[in-house]
């Protein structure tokens, strides 16, 4: 989907229509069109062809009719009323061309031309400025008016942003920008000050951009109809030519972006308003922190090295492939077959996922396959395929536009999931009610324009008890669904359930001192969930990332089930996948128990399925799973691991225990865009592709799969996919796509929820959403409208099982974490972009009773130790957590924020108990000892990067 770059392609036409059943009929300019009431004379005239002058006026903003260039003539009407506020009527005739109208049009527009500076030649925006196109619309020739206290034209540009500029002396006061702030965003962080020419744009809270309460999502930017506001990109490199539409390659909302290009240059990244699942939004990742796609530090060169000791040496792909295929035969012969694994990538495409699961199954001859969902989101699958029989949320992202109870759980979409959270707030300033359950005062807590209702603050670890309390106030006061129930679930497994949590143990008076929670609060939640309307619940790390985290998956199925808050829009259980694939590499049969679809590998009829497809035996019994690996290694039976574009020496928990077992394998093989932690400890380095240099696809949250489009070619010469194909042939075992097209033709054969999915259905419709089969060909945006994909809905006892990871004297404080809106994951892109000006390093948030206890002060170095390790980082006094909590993010490696989480995890997956490690808090001066075998180990590393025997392209970020 490769289209010639044009300007007017993003030219906006009013206030879209809003759904009616009730259709009106008028003319416009002597032509009869029928529209639906609400349609706007703007919108009316547009769908015939007329295009009406302006400038305030654009469909992703509500009609505003500040400019007066959109003025009609409509019969029977004094004046001249704005077409873009101005609803269309039964019998209206309007006129938009008359002589009058160009008049009074030219006389506004050469009011606003007198107000702007006399650079139009040289000017960033030409060739892309809507006030020079509406100038010349109106046929303005020259200007009778002078700059006379047009003060603002004198005004310094703000450059304090790092990714655009504003500039006043060519602000129009359109407000567009103000109302993007605002209707799209969502942060109400520009206004217009002054009046008269005084009037101007403004940051509020602050005195320029970068100080102010902006999150730089790039709204305004976008809305700006001219060069106010300007990514600094264009300025240095010009107007774009082409544009390519691909997908983000950052969070689990899967935003469609239009990558503008000039020549083989990124100029820009523009959201697509045609996206489903962001509409024309972005966040500040997405919109501009690209630059790390051709940052320095890019390894472009296949590298090896016998010993992690010696230098890289840079070598052709064959060598490495060939080199890398032949140590992993040597160490299975040694060995045995079982002794070498892969690990998929969750920032990959579904294609180079699958191509990775079915190198490990089918050239490796085992299942020890596993991804980073493992540490992150295993709980949702297990969780809901148990209850719902499906392991994937059950909504698209606008559903949250129809609820009007919203519960969030454990995660902190402003933060993690910012695009989502725009449309969130929206809901909430609708009248939507909210209730957060979180150990910390998230930002959806008590923002200003969108507040919760209720916030259980809960102490981490008890997700589940405070899940069963919420039961057992619905149950014993009668709030369940009972007509759903008996009609949807298992009669068996809901009297059981339902036993079990009226039990008096289950009460919140006898829970919410477990939780931290004031029973009467947890019984306000409870009533609002079940009682207040379509409810739904969104939840993120924060309940899978416990030693129940299954459980509590399960027990939020429980509440959706026992309310009836499930099968329909505006309801249902709503995960936020944490990495843009998270969900696709889990469609494609990354577990070591699961083939692509999620269907058991010990499924002989399935087995046989992919065994005559792959022309392959394949071993019946699951494979090792991460934690596992890691184990097998130290015991000395696993020895060789391909990893493709996941960081686990950073990533995984309790640091030092995943570096013992990678110093303990003997081949390595990384696959990666940068030399990053894992890195240290290969033997083998593949260059990665990034997003915007291969084809294929990603599934987001919602299971909508996107199209991604190559932007520019591979800088190693191979995308991933290739790279893995070219090992599998090295090792014998036959691989021959062209495209990756082929490769989901391949998929969809063999799985069944993909089975209508193909790049050319793809392109006719944007996207779609699995399961997308014969029976639903154009995807399926709402799952188990009549039935539950196993049927009926079963409910799952959920009791509390205390985490091990209890406070004692010696570690008297819990550390939770999370991330933050500026950073990503651990931080390999956004590090090496400018998102760096916003967060520079990991501190440690500390409740003041907690820090003056401690004789601790912001800014101070303060050391955290925990039973696994220690630490230090920067700290940040915060009333954000309760007394008793502490918290911080992990996007820097340096930071050793999991070198002091534990290695507990979730019951029923292994996924780590990332949310709740006892630790104490100490004032301290120097660096940890861990942090100095970091360093020196870094420094050796690059080092030995520097020794390479070919000269360097790129080097090590330290």
């Amino acid at each position: 989907m490769i289209t010639l770059f044009d300007p007017k392609t993003d030219i906006d036409y009013g206030t879209p229509a809003r759904k009616s059943a009730v259709e009106v009929s008028l003319t416009i300019d002597g032509r009869e069109i029928r529209v639906p009431s609400g349609t706007s004379v703007m919108r009316a005239a547009a769908l015939l062809g007329n295009q009406i002058p302006k400038l305030c006026a654009t469909d992703s903003l509500e009609a505003f009719g500040s400019c007066r260039m959109c003025l009609v003539e409509i019969e029977g009407m004094r004046g001249y009323p704005a077409s873009c506020t101005t609803p269309v009527s039964e019998g209206m005739k309007v006129r938009t061309q008359t002589s009058k109208l160009a008049g009074l049009r030219r006389n506004v527009m050469e009011l606003y031309i007198s107000d702007h500076p006399l650079d139009c030649l040289t000017c960033s925006a030409n060739g892309n400025c809507e006030l020079q196109t509406v100038a010349g619309q109106v046929g303005l020739r020259e200007v009778r008016y002078g700059y006379e206290g047009a003060n603002h034209l004198d005004e310094a540009k703000d450059t304090s942003n790092p990714y655009f500029d504003y500039d006043p002396s060519k602000c129009i006061v359109c407000n567009r920008c103000v109302r993007a702030c605002e209707e799209t965003q969502g942060t109400f962080a520009l206004t217009i000050s002054g009046r008269g020419f005084e009037s101007r744009v403004a940051a509020a809270g602050g005195d320029n951009f970068i100080e102010s309460e902006c999150v730089s999502c790039g709204a305004c930017v976008q809305a700006c109809p001219t060069a106010t506001l300007m990514e600094k990109s264009v300025v240095q490199q010009g107007q774009p030519e082409r544009s390519v539409i691909t997908t983000c390659a950052y969070c689990g909302v899967g935003c469609s972006f239009r990558a503008e290009m000039k020549g083989d240059q990124l100029v820009r990244m523009v959201p697509d308003k045609n996206g489903h699942a962001n509409h024309g939004h972005s966040c500040v990742k997405g919109r501009f922190a690209w630059g790390y796609a051709t940052h320095p530090d890019r390894i472009t060169k296949p590298m090896i090295r016998k010993h992690i000791g010696d230098p890289w040496q840079e070598v052709s792909w064959d060598e490495a492939v060939n080199y890398a295929a032949s140590e992993l035969r040597r160490i299975q012969l040694k060995y045995g077959r079982d002794s070498i694994g892969g690990i998929t990538s969750s920032r990959c495409t579904n294609e180079e996922t699958y191509l990775v699961q079915k190198l490990v199954r089918a050239a490796f001859g085992n299942n020890n396959v596993d991804t980073c969902a493992r540490v992150c989101h295993s709980p949702t699958g297990y969780g809901l395929k148990q209850t719902l029989g499906e392991s994937a949320g059950t909504q698209s992202f606008d559903s949250v536009m129809q609820a009007d109870v919203i519960l969030v759980m454990g995660a902190n979409p402003t933060d993690a999931h910012p695009v989502f959270a725009s449309q969130l707030k929206r809901r909430l300033r609708q009248g939507a009610r909210l209730i957060v359950i979180d150990p910390r005062r998230i930002d959806l807590v008590d923002s200003a324009h969108a507040r919760a209702e209720l916030h259980l603050q809960l102490r981490p670890g008890t997700n589940v008890a405070m899940l069963n309390a919420l039961a057992n106030v619905i149950v014993s006061e009668g709030l369940l669904n009972q007509r759903f129930i008996e009609e949807r679930c298992e009669d068996a497994d809901f009297a059981r359930w339902r036993d079990f949590v009226s039990q008096p143990e289950h009460a919140p008076e006898i829970l919410g001192p477990i939780c931290g929670v004031p029973a009467e609060q947890i019984r306000a939640a409870a009533r609002l969930y079940a009682t207040g309307g379509n409810a739904a619940i969104y939840y993120g790390l924060g309940i899978t990332e416990h030693s129940q985290g299954s459980t509590a998956v399960m027990g939020i199925a429980n509440l959706a089930m026992v309310t009836g808050n499930i099968g329909r829009e505006g309801v249902g259980v709503n995960p936020l996948r944490g990495q843009n694939n998270v969900q696709g590499s889990c469609d494609m049969g990354s577990f070591p128990h699961e083939l692509p679809g999620y269907r058991h590998i010990s499924n002989e009829a399935v087995r046989n399925e992919f065994e005559a497809a792959w022309n392959v035996s394949l071993q019946p019994d699951p494979g090792l799973r991460i934690p596992n690996m890691f184990e097998s290694a130290l015991d000395g039976s696993f020895k060789a691991l391909y990893c493709q574009g996941e960081d686990i020496a950073q990533s995984d928990p309790n640091t030092q225990h995943v570096t013992a077992a990678l110093s303990a394998m003997e081949c390595i093989i990384v696959q990666d865009i940068f030399l990053n932690e894992t890195a240290k400890f290969a033997h083998v380095f593949l260059p990665g592709s990034s997003f915007l240099e291969k084809d294929g696809t990603f599934t987001n949250a919602e299971r909508r799969i996107n199209r991604v489009r190559k932007v520019m070619e591979p800088l190693a010469g191979k995308a991933d996919w290739q790279a893995t194909m070219a090992l599998a042939n090295a090792l014998g075992y036959p691989m021959d796509y062209r495209h990756p097209a082929q490769i989901m033709d391949e998929i969809a054969r063999l799985t069944p929820t993909f089975s209508r999915v193909s790049y050319a259905e793809l392109d006719r419709h944007g996207s779609l959403q699995w399961p997308c089969t014969d029976e639903a060909p154009a995807g399926t945006p709402t799952m188990h409208i009549e039935q539950f994909v196993r049927g009926k809905g079963r409910f799952m006892l959920t009791g509390y099982v205390p985490t091990e990871e209890k406070v004692n004297s010696r570690f008297p404080l819990l550390l939770t974490t999370g991330r933050i809106l500026s950073q990503y994951n651990v931080g390999a892109q956004t590090r090496r972009t400018d998102n760096i000006a916003w967060h520079e390093e990991d501190r440690l948030e500390i409740h003041p009773s907690d820090a003056e206890s401690r004789g601790i002060n912001d800014d101070d170095w303060v050391g955290i130790g925990s039973r696994a390790g220690q630490t230090v980082l920067r700290a940040k006094v915060s009333e954000r957590v309760a007394a008793g909590v502490v918290y911080t993010t992990f996007h820097f490696p340096e930071s050793g924020a999991n070198v002091i989480t534990t290695d507990n995890s979730d019951w029923a997956t292994n996924c780590p108990e990332y949310k709740v490690t006892a630790v104490e808090v100490s004032r301290v001066y120097h660096p940890s000892e861990w942090q100095k075998r970091y360093q020196a180990f870094s420094d050796e590393q690059h080092r030995l990067l520097k020794q390479r025997r070919l000269p360097a392209k790129a080097g090590v970020a330290k």
